[in-house]
């Protein structure tokens, strides 16, 4: 199949040559990975520069032939974090990458009108942020923090959305594709009410999104001061974790010496005994919000033709 050819751009009624002359041609892929990080990919993600774009052409191939109905943007940067997600084995990127389409049709109240904008009550909480430092291994810290969340305010998918958006905008680092990013879950002051509000349906779902339907690697789940009903949090959550992902959670209670043997102070703000600073929530606040336009044109690219059928579907969990 040629490099040029995007079965996903032509609707199911214009397949004239006319229809399909003015797609436009698909982005040059430019790598901006540094010579480590390189080597980084090669070693733990079996990605050869050498045949990188190769490989895309597998993935996109596959599409085409099995999934012609999905609707997926095709350009190698946006398939290269598939493969690098699932480390280059092309089945199971294709798997993965119908996954991130499933769990966008089968959750309308977490992905109908995704953008910052529509969750920027959310931002303003400091319910979700990114810290300005990364840690040694050059991992983006996405701090939780569930007490900043008022449930008589907005549905807990508010905060879900929130998420997603920022691990979107995150994954088009390519420095993030290759590192993993890091969580910090402060559970301080988390009641049980709040807490009931994150049931089994609810976390199914959230699992089924970070495990198992998006493109990024999470690499620890550090959960801080987390009172005696987190037990009953977790589990919840733990049946439908894989036994990979549930070995990543480490709970610390309020032992900070515990947590800065995984995050050290020098990535951590003061409130969680670290040495840059004070939390500040506007700059990842201010950085997601101007990102409105390029979520506006990277999801219109997301919609599924008229024709969707079952076939393109797969079960999550």
């Amino acid at each position: 199949m040629s490099g040029d050819s995007d079965c996903t751009r032509t609707s199911p009624s214009a397949g004239s040559p006319s229809d399909n002359e003015f797609l436009p041609d698909r982005p040059k892929y430019v790598c901006s990975l540094s010579p480590d990080l390189i080597t980084k990919a090669r070693e733990q993600l079996q990605e050869k520069p050498e045949w990188r774009l190769r490989d895309v052409q597998a993935l996109r191939d596959m599409v085409c032939k099995d999934y012609p109905s999905l609707g997926t943007c095709l350009d190698d940067a946006f398939l290269l974090r598939f493969l690098r997600a699932r480390k280059f084995d092309y089945d199971r990127a294709l798997q993965l990458l119908v996954n991130y389409h499933t769990c966008r049709r089968s959750w309308p109240e977490v992905f109908n009108n995704l953008k910052p904008s529509a969750i920027k009550p959310v931002l303003e909480s400091g319910f979700v942020t990114v810290l300005p430092r990364l840690d040694p291994e050059g991992r983006h810290v996405v701090c939780i923090r569930p007490d900043r969340w008022t449930p008589s305010n907005y549905p807990i998918t508010e905060n879900i959305r929130a998420i997603y958006l920022t691990l979107e905008k995150l994954i088009q680092s390519e420095e993030t594709q290759v590192n993993g990013i890091v969580i910090l879950a402060d559970y301080k002051g988390v009641s049980l009410s709040k807490a009931s509000h994150f049931g089994p349906f609810v976390a199914k779902k959230v699992i089924g999104v970070l495990q198992d339907g998006f493109p990024i690697r999470i690499k620890a789940v550090n959960v801080i001061n987390e009172p005696r009903i987190f037990k009953g949090i977790f589990a919840i959550i733990k049946p439908f974790l894989k036994e990979k992902i549930a070995n990543r959670f480490f709970l610390h209670g309020c032992d900070l010496n515990s947590l800065h043997q995984n995050i050290p102070p020098v990535t951590l703000p003061e409130e969680y005994g670290g040495t840059s600073g004070k939390l500040d929530i506007s700059a990842w606040n201010e950085l997601l919000l101007a990102s409105e336009e390029d979520f506006l044109h990277d999801f219109s690219q997301l919609v599924l033709p008229c024709d969707s059928s079952p076939h393109d579907m797969l079960v999550l969990v």
